[in-house]
């Protein structure tokens, strides 16, 4: 059965720093891009970050780049998102999902089909 399982959430101040993982199991994290969503309120789901299943290859998108920083650790099956300097604007669920396209860095929803359920992350001013 797949699972993926975000933790590392949490309430922090504007200007602080927290770090997202997710562990995988029932699939090889090694055959597949991982990547990194989030859900506002009200809003639709936006892409954040990904990364190749080597780990040589990362993309993110404009909002949260020089900021954020996506890596994975194969062999225990973890993917991580170290955000820094965080802003009430990264305020969100953040969910983790696997694409087939190991070797591609999609930002769309539907080139990823196996999904975590999500860890909110709320950034107060």
């Amino acid at each position: 059965q797949v699972q993926l399982v975000e933790s590392g959430g949490g309430l922090v101040q504007a200007g602080n720093s927290l770090r997202l993982s997710c562990a995988v199991s029932g699939f090889m994290l090694s055959s597949r891009t991982m990547g990194w969503f989030r859900q506002a309120p009200g809003k639709e789901r936006d892409f954040v970050a990904a990364i190749t299943w080597t780990g040589r290859n990362t993309s993110y998108s404009d909002s949260v780049k020089g900021r954020f920083t996506v890596s994975r650790d194969n062999a225990r099956n973890m993917l991580f998102l170290q955000m820094n300097n965080l802003t009430r604007e990264d305020t969100a669920v953040y969910v983790c999902a696997g694409s087939p396209l190991a070797n591609r860095l999609p930002y769309y929803t539907y080139a990823y089909d196996f999904w975590g359920q999500g860890t909110q992350v709320t950034v107060s001013s």
